[in-house]
């Protein structure tokens, strides 16, 4: 299944599992996306094979990064029309703590979608939502 069709499937059926399945990243990376309401909450089941610090332990960092880049991105092909995947142009990650050898969950807030540019909130926690252990401003090309 291409990109696209995963897009158009997730729109019609309202599950983003279609497009989780379509990009190799995601899939790798084991995610899931449950739909709370209007909310898309993109869940990272913790492996061991995320951890970057074994001492504490904790998440590598750059695995915290593309956790927030996509649910950024997913949420973001959740508010969108288009059947097209969004270009990251840039992201900032704040690392607020640690993440530990537990679940991680996060979602996107999309705080403007112009024609070409979009920009997304997103924040991580793991245990209690009001904990967050990272959060990141991104901007996505969302038509050429």
């Amino acid at each position: 299944m291409s990109i696209s069709d995963g897009i158009s499937a997730a729109r019609r059926n309202g599950d983003l599992q279609p497009l989780i399945k379509a990009v190799p990243y995601f899939r790798w990376m084991g995610l899931r996306v449950d739909r709370q309401g209007d909310e898309l909450i993109t869940a990272l089941p913790f492996q061991d094979m995320l951890i970057g610090n074994p001492l504490l332990p904790a998440l590598h960092g750059g695995v915290t990064g593309a956790l927030l880049e996509s649910a950024a991105m997913i949420s973001l092909i959740g508010a969108m029309d288009t059947p097209r995947l969004p270009k990251i142009v840039n992201i900032a990650v704040e690392y607020l703590r640690p993440g530990g050898a537990a679940d991680s969950f996060a979602t996107g807030i999309v705080t403007k979608q112009g024609r070409r540019v979009a920009s997304v909130r997103a924040h991580a926690w793991q245990k209690d939502r009001n904990k967050l252990f990272a959060a990141a401003t991104t901007h996505f090309l969302v038509s050429p």
